[in-house]
């Protein structure tokens, strides 16, 4: 088994949550003594969308979406050499710059960290079941998917 002989599960923290998300509890759960760089993305509500205004949006998932979560986080603990990994996505209504989603990665060295992290976010984004309905401010509305549902 090599150096995995301490039973070491690298996927910390994976939650779709309805309430606002903490960076400090992302950041917390993907420290390890063996790491030597963390990388973590947050991915927040802006005020546009292809040249138009957003007053506000709202995410919702399919029952499957935290399942999905684990499968896209898995292939990345595969792939890298993870340490730590975590990620957490909103559902609900959202304002203009809260926090929609947080994944951060640890890894040995930082090239790793950042290389995996990306990797998790792309994934995230367009396997797992969430969607957006974004709410303009001229009144227009819009449903924006993941990429395979």
């Amino acid at each position: 088994m090599g150096s995995m002989s301490d039973n070491h599960d690298p996927i910390r923290l994976l939650a779709i949550r309805d309430t606002p998300l903490s960076l400090d509890e992302v950041y917390a759960a993907v420290g390890d003594d063996a790491a030597g760089g963390t990388a973590i993305f947050v991915g927040t509500v802006r005020d546009h969308d292809g040249g138009k205004s957003v007053a506000a949006l709202e995410y919702s998932c399919h029952p499957s979406a935290e399942q999905e979560m684990r499968r896209v986080a898995e292939k990345v603990v595969a792939d890298y050499p993870v340490r730590a990994l975590a990620a957490v996505h909103r559902i609900g209504r959202l304002d203009i710059t809260d926090a929609a989603v947080i994944v951060a990665v640890s890894c040995p060295h930082r090239g790793e960290a950042f290389a995996a992290a990306r990797k998790l976010i792309d994934d995230l984004k367009h396997e797992v079941p969430i969607w957006k309905h974004q709410v303009f401010t001229d009144g227009e509305e819009e449903w924006v998917g993941a990429g395979s549902c």
